[in-house]
């Protein structure tokens, strides 16, 4: 395809930072486009392995403690996220059973999505689920005085990688520093490897869980080599 037909679809003023990135470069242009699309849908799907893996632990952890419908029941009068500071945490809940058309524990944790788990780890949530769910990381590092490996440190980490799966969801570019027309990896680099770090602190697997689904890095040396 032209790069005119190409920029008549995808909007010349989307196309402008790739064709900035490229030093003026029409074919290299739209090959940086196509490749920052296959980055976003390979990162996204890491990201969507790691969000599945962390709502099963999550439940894993909280079920035994809980009971088995732990979810439901926190929500309801006199549950343990029945209270003014956990009160946007029940409403999400509640809005969430409503939405099943059958109810059932296992659908209603994969209703809920990635901000609400990560909210699992604020304080006043992680308090009301008996400060259990450090157990979800077996292998994290050991707090020490310069650094505290605890839930406020993995609320942190989570953020970052909620704020990247917005922009990924959104089809914002992963392939620029940030706010220029320049072409750089860091960004997508930084957050596949928290990623990979905190499947190694859930005693996950992570190669052989994301065999023949990860070509992060392979397609950022791609863009780097452009």
């Amino acid at each position: 395809m032209r790069y005119s037909d190409f920029a008549s679809v995808m909007t010349n003023a989307r196309m402008n930072r790739y064709l900035l990135a490229c030093g003026g470069n029409t074919r290299k242009a739209m090959t940086l486009y196509r490749k920052n699309l296959q980055l976003t849908q390979e990162l996204f799907t890491v990201i969507s392995c790691f969000e599945v893996a962390l709502r099963n632990s999550i439940d894993a952890t909280v079920s035994p403690a809980f009971g088995n419908y732990w979810l439901r029941a926190a929500a309801i009068p006199g549950g343990v996220f029945d209270t003014p500071k956990c009160r946007v945490t029940k409403d999400i809940i509640n809005e969430a059973v409503s939405k099943l058309r059958t109810y059932s524990h296992y659908k209603l944790v994969a209703e809920l999505g990635f901000g609400f788990w990560r909210f699992m780890f604020a304080q006043n949530q992680f308090n009301a689920t008996g400060r259990i769910l450090l157990r979800v990381f077996p292998s994290k590092p050991t707090s020490a005085p310069g650094i505290q490996y605890n839930n406020n440190y993995i609320f942190n980490q989570l953020a970052q990688l909620n704020d990247i799966r917005n922009r990924l969801a959104h089809h914002e570019p992963i392939c620029f520093l940030p706010g220029q027309p320049i072409k750089d990896t860091t960004y997508a680099r930084q957050h596949y490897s928290l990623i990979l770090q905190l499947f190694q602190w859930m005693n996950i697997n992570e190669s052989a869980l994301l065999y023949g689904l990860d070509h992060v890095q392979v397609l950022c040396d791609e863009i780097d080599n452009l």
